[in-house]
């Protein structure tokens, strides 16, 4: 009786299938299962004979142990998911009475064989697919490690008793062995015939206690590594579980097989390589009792994920890659479709890469399994979609082809067989008719995979067209004279040569730069020609040189900073000319070093963002954060802010956006800053205290807002401003918030304001978000840091002084509860509309800007004096006579003035618009409206101007004469 029928298969495959199936048919005949097979249905047999085609490992078992075979059929494992708690599970129940070594290995190797029959059938059938057996080969190892090693564990203590924690926190509780897993073991990404990759490590030092003699915890836990690795990679008559390699912990083969907590921080802080780094990126602590193992990878975390872009990755990764490609061409390895060219190393890599670059900040991309990773790099658009799709089919079909051929022999192999029959079952086993077919498909993944490691990973010099001047290599690399250096600059363009070649000789010759580490001082002199370069093309060279010379000190011990800018050097020259035109963006990056991934980004840096985008791209950064990380989430506010200010500023110089695009821009930055630090106060407030109560008793939902004064609420905002702010909130002032640390409301929003503002102002290594001004709260700063609603429409009404409505003008609600915002805007309507005495309301203004004048000009007289009007003197563009405040003083007052009888004059906060109003309610003409928003924009234009080069804000009193004349007049016209 024929239990199988392979002519169904092509021909090229027959022998081997007949072959298979034949000894097979054999063991079942002999151990009388022939007839439970024949009893089967097609379905079934076909599988078989598709399993058996793909692995000769699966016949062997089934021909030794043909009762395997019944087994899983009956059982229904063959057609069934697992969960992953169903190994660990299996595996207690099966080791409940094991009691030694021996019994230990033989049942883990029983236990292998089965669920290695039945995942191999699953794959090479279909029923599984590739995540589902990748999953299960790493939930086995994971239960074969963690149940032999709660055996060996327990079976170590009456002779050396147990380790113990001697802390406070861990008072006598047994310290487990760590177990990490490492590379594909710990993304879960186990192959069908793979080693495990391993690291022991354990939390103290000690000795252990309770047993017939103490050991050192060093010693106890490298007796208890060694014997989890024989239970697991000894070849017995029952074979192995799993071939374990512990090459990846400190120090490789020579060094200690487990070390503790301490000792392991210490390697990879003093010691640890760029390989390592790549090696942690998967690094997962196994078992059941993990906790330590936890703990232990996020104490070494900071060495794998930096909390800056670190662009030194794609260097180390282009000589590992380097390093892997002359091993393949030394052993002849080609059709290695793991290690040769578009291979599956390298859409790790390519994952890699964005992770060890960005991932200290973009904290999503620490994750293990590849195909997440390649999710999250779509929806952080580092690539695009279309690019990580072609890339995760690409990767699929590369991992089962390295299946296929795992699977004929169990050996740990990615190399294509030469053999023609195994060609043909690879072939057949993948789906394709023949040999040919499949090694096509197989060439274009991989060309596709190599395509886009290409664009992502080579050098420079493969893909840029660079020109460096031989002066500019010669000015770094050669020890030139004085004569001689100075010669090669003038040749570059450069005028004031001899302090040219004085700066660059000195940071040469300096001691930062001369003990520099090979890699830093490598990664240097690759840099500076080109920064030279770069220089040589500005109008001003040398300025342009020593500003960048600060940046390049600034970046010395951080040289990973120096190999971003290494590997972009088209963008060098856009950095040059930014820094040529202003010293603000030169010194704010010399600063601030992470900024230079947005100055190098030239799709977006000269692109700011809409507001709408703006609000969401800040909530998708702060979605990356744990909630209860304030120190983290303060430090992506600045950094955010730094990278759209400068995004602004680089718009600017570039001329792409206008002076009003420029104030919105900074202004919607501000808000929408201000509207999450108001959510991150308000959270945590909450959290702690419970929700205030409303006057009807019902909790607040966030009743509070932040009013913007100034330059914020007059959208007016330029580079280095302040925010003027006022607080306020709509609660029931006698009441008490519900949570079980309940405070009164007037506690919890003053806490709530004192947590806002240092949010905003706290000095951190990326600067302070914002500084604040609360001056202008009703009574200053003998008043409360936040009012209710009513207090202060009272204060407004019966207190405040005709100076404190003229900031009101200026006031508008820039976050935080829109009905409460409502609300305050009527308040506001009422009070700048209230009626009042003309000339009193002039004689206020005039004090309060001579006032002014008194201390902030440079004048002391409102009325200009001809003779200032020269060179000899100078204007200052915002208090002198005819300049800024002298318009918004008269803006002010025109509100103030009219809004009783012309109530749309309360509508705008900005001086523009206010203006606009006044020529369309006739209050003033259309030439005195022209006449005071040009001379306005002409001066906001030069601040911005004097911002950007550091230039305060005085320019030559023989400056902008005329609009100065054209102001006083209007001024006195209207005040007169």
């Amino acid at each position: 009786m024929n239990l199988f029928s392979p002519e169904r298969f092509p021909e090229s495959v027959h022998s081997s299938l007949q072959h298979n199936l034949m000894r097979l048919q054999e063991a079942l005949t002999e151990a009388d299962l022939a007839s439970v097979v024949a009893a089967w249905g097609a379905a079934s047999v076909q599988q078989l004979e598709n399993c058996v085609l793909a692995s000769d490992y699966v016949a062997d078992q089934l021909a030794r142990y043909p009762e395997l075979l019944v087994q899983l059929v009956s059982s229904g494992d063959l057609h069934s998911t697992y969960t992953d708690e169903h190994y660990t599970v299996a595996l207690q129940e099966q080791l409940s009475a094991v009691a030694d070594d021996a019994a230990l290995a033989k049942v883990l190797r029983q236990c292998r064989r089965r669920e290695m029959v039945r995942i191999i059938w699953r794959d090479s059938t279909g029923l599984a697919d590739f995540q589902e057996t990748v999953r299960d080969l790493s939930a086995l190892a994971d239960a074969c490690i963690d149940a032999a090693l709660g055996k060996l564990y327990e079976w170590m203590q009456p002779d050396f008793g147990l380790p113990y924690y001697q802390s406070d926190h861990h008072k006598d509780q047994p310290m487990p062995l760590v177990v990490l897993g490492m590379g594909k073991l710990g993304a879960r990404e186990l192959n069908l015939s793979s080693d495990i990759d391993l690291m022991f490590a354990y939390a103290h030092e000690g000795e252990t206690r309770g047993g017939r003699r103490a050991l050192a915890h060093r010693d106890f836990f490298t007796r208890l590594g060694q014997k989890l690795i024989k239970a697991l990679d000894e070849n017995t008559v029952d074979g192995f579980v799993f071939r374990v390699d512990m090459r990846l912990r400190p120090y490789g083969s020579s060094g200690a097989l487990a070390l503790n907590f301490r000792a392991m921080e210490s390697y990879y802080e003093e010691q640890g390589r760029e390989w390592e780094r790549y090696a942690m990126i998967k690094a997962r602590a196994i078992g059941t009792d993990n906790g330590d193992g936890e703990e232990l990878l996020q104490r070494l975390r900071p060495f794998v994920y930096r909390r800056y872009v670190d662009f030194g990755v794609i260097e180390s990764l282009r000589e590992l890659k380097k390093l892997i490609n002359q091993e393949v061409l030394r052993k002849g390895n080609e059709d290695n479709v793991k290690t040769g060219a578009g291979g599956i190393r390298e859409v790790e890599f390519i994952a890699q890469v964005f992770q060890l670059i960005r991932g200290g900040q973009d904290v999503e991309l620490q994750r293990r399994n590849l195909l997440q990773v390649m999710g999250i790099i779509r929806d952080l658009e580092l690539l695009p979609a279309q690019i990580i799709q072609s890339l995760c089919d690409d990767y699929v079909f590369l991992r089962n082809v390295e299946h296929r051929i795992q699977a004929l022999q169990d050996r740990q192999t990615q190399l294509l067989p030469a053999d023609p029959l195994q060609q043909a079952r690879i072939a057949v086993g993948m789906g394709f008719p023949d040999w040919g077919a499949f090694y096509r498909a197989l060439s274009d993944a991989r060309q596709r995979v190599r395509s886009h490691f290409d664009a992502l990973i080579a050098a420079p010099e493969e893909h840029d067209e660079v020109v460096v001047r031989d002066q500019a290599v010669a000015l770094w690399m050669t020890d030139h004279s004085s004569e001689e250096g100075q010669e090669d600059l003038q040749e570059l363009g450069f005028l004031q040569t001899q302090e040219a070649w004085h700066l660059l000789n000195e940071f040469r010759t300096s001691r930062q730069v001369t003990h520099l580490q090979a890699v830093g001082r490598e990664r240097l002199d690759k840099l500076m020609p080109l920064l030279i370069n770069a220089c040589a093309q500005q109008d001003n060279p040398g300025l342009t040189l020593q500003r960048v010379l600060r940046l390049v000190e600034s970046i010395l011990r951080r040289s990973a900073y120096i190999a971003l800018l290494v590997e972009n050097p088209n963008s060098l020259e856009r950095l040059a000319m930014l820094f040529a035109a202003s010293p603000w963006v030169a010194d704010t990056i010399a600063r601030y070093p992470m900024l230079l991934d947005t100055l190098l980004n030239e799709a977006s840096l000269l692109s700011p963002l809409g507001v709408d985008t703006l609000k969401n791209e800040l909530r998708q950064v702060l979605l990356r954060i744990p909630e209860d990380d304030l120190e983290r989430q303060m430090d992506a506010l600045r950094q955010f802010k730094h990278s759209h200010v400068l995004r602004v500023a680089a718009s600017e110089i570039a001329e792409t956006l206008p002076l009003m695009k420029v104030s919105d821009y900074l202004t919607w930055l501000a808000e929408t800053l201000l509207q999450a630090v108001l959510e991150l106060a308000w959270r945590q407030m909450v959290e702690k205290y419970g929700r205030p109560s409303r006057q009807d008793g019902s909790p607040c939902e966030q009743d509070f807002i932040i009013v913007g004064y100034g330059k914020v609420g007059g959208i007016e905002l330029s580079y280095s401003s302040d925010l003027d702010l006022v607080f306020i909130h709509d609660a029931d002032s006698n009441g008490a918030t519900d949570g079980e640390k309940s405070i009164d409301n007037n506690v919890f929003f003053a806490r709530l304001g004192q947590r806002i503002i240092h949010i905003l102002t706290s000095k951190m290594a990326s600067g302070e978000l914002y500084e604040t001004d609360m001056r202008l709260r009703p009574s200053g700063n003998a008043g409360l840091l936040v009012s209710s609603l009513k207090s202060f429409q009272d204060y407004q009404q019966e207190k405040a002084w005709s100076w404190e409505h003229q900031a009101l003008v200026r006031a508008r609600v820039v976050a935080g509860c829109p009905q409460l915002a409502q609300r305050f805007v009527r308040v506001r309507d009422a009070v700048l509309s209230r009626p009042r005495e003309e000339a009193l309301l002039r004689q206020e203004v005039i004090e309060m800007r001579e006032k002014m004048l008194a201390h902030l000009g440079t004048y002391k007289e409102l009325e200009l004096n001809e003779s200032r009007l020269n060179a000899e003197h100078t204007f200052n563009l915002k208090q002198d006579p005819g300049g800024i405040v002298d318009i918004e003083f008269l803006a002010q007052y025109l509100v103030l003035r009219w809004s009783a009888e012309k109530p749309a004059m309360t509508c705008w906060t900005d001086n523009m618009r206010i203006l606009d109003s006044a020529r369309e309610q006739e209050i003033l003409d259309q030439a005195e409206v022209a006449a005071l928003q040009a001379a306005y924009l002409l001066y906001r234009g030069q601040s911005h101007a004097l911002a950007l080069q550091h230039g305060g804000g005085k320019v030559s009193g023989e400056q902008f004469v005329e609009q100065r004349r054209q102001v006083r007049e209007i001024w006195r016209k209207t005040f007169n």
